[in-house]
């Protein structure tokens, strides 16, 4: 893979990312490599941006772009995975029957990857990804734009050259993961934007597409968000339903803080649900660090907040829209959580442009449609 000289140059995104119940003002935990912080079981974050141990190297990707993805805090094998799994659905052991027909064995053309609307984009690196693995040969990369640029309508995001047939076979494959990481990032920075100089911060949920959470979750940090936690062990949350089994809040607490010291990670953030104002007390003297305020007013976050005055860290969820982020975020709640950011949020409209090389009958620019 032979990228342009001026583009080939790793520039991670730098943004502040906390681990569970670290307030935004409190550097402690932040990583600005990728990931959740460093109380995130994940790995992510870590020096390298990858778990301990991990060598980037060890994939079938490209050097170069297994180090640019792990810069991201990707791990590159995870990538190539994906890359593999999307290539398989859709060739379904068979091959690409019209690309076979139209498309002579050794044409080779430039595949420019175009937004067709304004956004912020996310996934680039993934989509080279998918194309190196669909490419039998060599691949020439010109990189015109980095995750979590603002990008605008007609502008060409990366550009790929090497085998016709190898780029139409991943085509689809490419951009069904970038358009969708994109819409992420895209709306993560609308909700971004939104709380632009309040001390609150937009962070997502474990509401992710099964098997992508690692690449949509990078993509709310694309978007200016951060994350919540990256799975079920990385840190506890209370919600009602545990509630109900163990008990009581109070109840619910002591059991999961004396899981957590029985297992060797007495550390581990505990978060807490109280969907009621009465519930906060009871909660934060259970020792409770990190309060989710379950679908409370505007007028009852405001009491909360004086209510706990700094004790413990406040996040919002529920009834969340753009409409009403700045009036929750001027409560001075620590966080909103926005499940829609990963569960609903529009894909970015990016589409391949094909430029034929010298080996293509007939010059000119082919437009492939987006289907």
């Amino acid at each position: 893979m032979n990228p342009s000289p001026d583009a080939s140059r790793p520039r991670p995104v730098e943004l502040t990312l906390l681990p569970l119940g670290t307030r935004p003002d409190d550097a402690t935990g932040t990583s600005a490599g990728g990931g959740c912080g460093d109380s995130c079981g994940c790995g992510a974050g870590a020096e390298d941006g990858l778990p301990a141990g991990h060598d980037p190297l060890e994939c079938g990707l490209d050097p170069e772009l297994a180090a640019l993805l792990a810069a991201s805090g990707l791990d590159p094998v995870l990538v190539e995975d994906i890359a593999h799994l999307a290539l398989e659905e859709d060739l379904d052991h068979g091959v690409d029957i019209t690309t076979v027909a139209t498309v002579p064995e050794d044409a080779v053309a430039t595949a420019d990857f175009t937004a067709r609307r304004p956004g912020t984009v996310a996934g680039l690196r993934v989509a080279e990804a998918v194309l190196s693995v669909a490419c039998t040969d060599e691949l020439e990369v010109e990189r015109h734009a980095e995750d979590g640029d603002r990008v605008s309508a007609g502008q060409v995001l990366l550009s790929v050259t090497g085998r016709t047939r190898d780029l139409l076979t991943g085509e689809r494959s490419a951009l069904n993961l970038l358009c969708r990481l994109s819409g992420i990032a895209t709306a993560t920075r609308a909700w971004a934007d939104a709380l632009e100089g309040t001390a609150t911060r937009v962070r997502d949920t474990r509401k992710t597409t099964p098997g992508l959470r690692a690449l949509e979750k990078y993509a709310v940090r694309c978007g200016g968000g951060l994350n919540h936690r990256m799975s079920l062990s990385d840190a506890a949350l209370i919600k009602d339903n545990h509630v109900i089994a163990a008990g009581g809040v109070a109840e619910a607490f002591a059991a999961v803080r004396a899981a957590l010291e029985e297992a060797g990670s007495p550390g581990l953030p505990i978060e807490v649900e109280v969907d009621r104002v009465d519930q906060i007390e009871p909660a934060l003297a259970a020792g409770a660090g990190a309060l989710l305020l379950d679908n409370f007013t505007v007028e009852d976050t405001h009491r909360a907040v004086e209510l706990v005055a700094g004790r413990a860290a406040l996040e919002s969820s529920g009834g969340l829209v753009l409409d009403n982020a700045r009036a929750y975020a001027e409560t001075g709640v620590d966080y909103l959580a926005v499940g829609a950011l990963t569960h609903s949020a529009p894909v970015l409209d990016i589409g391949l442009d094909l430029r034929p090389g010298p080996a293509t009958a007939g010059g000119g620019r082919q437009r492939q449609e987006d289907v």
